[in-house]
């Protein structure tokens, strides 16, 4: 009975594997670099992506899919969901994103959404979770809204329901053990995953203020700004990705479902972590 995680050495997947050490399960791990893995004692990890992967499905049972946003995301999700199926693997558990059927224009959303309806198509006995916006993004910003005095995310005004990457891992972990463990199928269910709060541009720029001891702005919705800013470090397709992403956030943003929270930490036995406290802990480190 063995838990096959990809992106095993990404922000996500790496508290997952964690999570599921921690749990006494089996883990096998895609990593491109085993040597560089450095995962936790007793993890078996193979070499290999999800274009190159059909070894590692040997003896899985259960199968956390997550791939990164790259141009062939969609041919990737697809490739491994057939060599799975092959391999006779019937239990996955898929990253998604929250209103994936909803923010249609914006492609690594698509083809999330896409990779979905293959999914329940498939008839695969699944999870699929919804993150909203994860918290760990703005770690890339903290100099901005420390040298600057700004919050420069352009997230609007509608709210996002921020999440914490370490409760993200957990929940996967959790679900990946309760299908893994089922004495009998389990049915299809999606799960939003979203935080305590939900934030706009002016309530994130408040946190920080309050944190830091000092006034942090919220300079406005600039979402030209931001794909500028961000083709400086990523490829322009991708910057371009984002800045529809950061269009939607402003004209729907990410607002939980009535009951999300509750279900959330009800299934993790304790409170979801708050913006606050991940700010706090993110100002106080070098």
């Amino acid at each position: 009975m063995t838990i096959l995680v990809t992106g095993a050495t990404g922000t996500i997947g790496r508290h997952v594997v964690e999570q599921l050490v921690k749990r006494g399960a089996d883990v096998r791990a895609l990593a491109r670099d085993p040597a560089k893995a450095n995962l936790p004692a007793g993890v078996t990890v193979v070499q290999g992506d999800l274009l190159s992967l059909p070894s590692a499905f040997k003896g899985v049972s259960t199968l956390f899919l997550l791939n990164a946003v790259v141009p062939d995301e969609f041919t990737q999700a697809l490739i491994a969901l057939n060599v799975a199926r092959e391999a006779g693997v019937e239990r996955v558990v898929y990253l998604s994103v929250i209103h994936s059927d909803r923010y249609v224009n914006v492609p690594h959303f698509a083809g999330k959404f896409g990779v979905e309806r293959m999914i329940e198509q498939m008839g695969f006995n699944a999870t699929i979770l919804r993150p909203a916006y994860f918290m760990n993004n703005d770690v890339t910003i903290k100099d901005v809204v420390t040298g600057y005095g700004i919050y420069p995310m352009p997230i609007g005004s509608k709210g996002l329901a921020m999440i914490d990457a370490r409760d993200i891992g957990e929940i996967a972990a959790l679900e990946l053990i309760r299908r893994e463990r089922a004495a009998s199928p389990l049915p299809l269910t999606r799960i939003n995953l979203v935080g305590p709060d939900t934030l706009t541009g002016a309530k994130a720029a408040a946190v920080w203020s309050e944190v830091l001891g000092r006034t942090v702005a919220y300079p406005g919705d600039d979402t030209a700004g931001f794909e500028k800013n961000l083709r400086q470090f990523m490829p322009s397709w991708m910057a371009y990705d984002m800045r529809l992403m950061s269009e939607r956030f402003l004209t729907e943003g990410m607002v939980p479902e009535a009951g999300d929270v509750e279900r959330l930490t009800a299934l993790l036995g304790r409170p979801l972590r708050s913006y606050r406290d991940f700010v706090s802990e993110i100002a106080a480190s070098a």
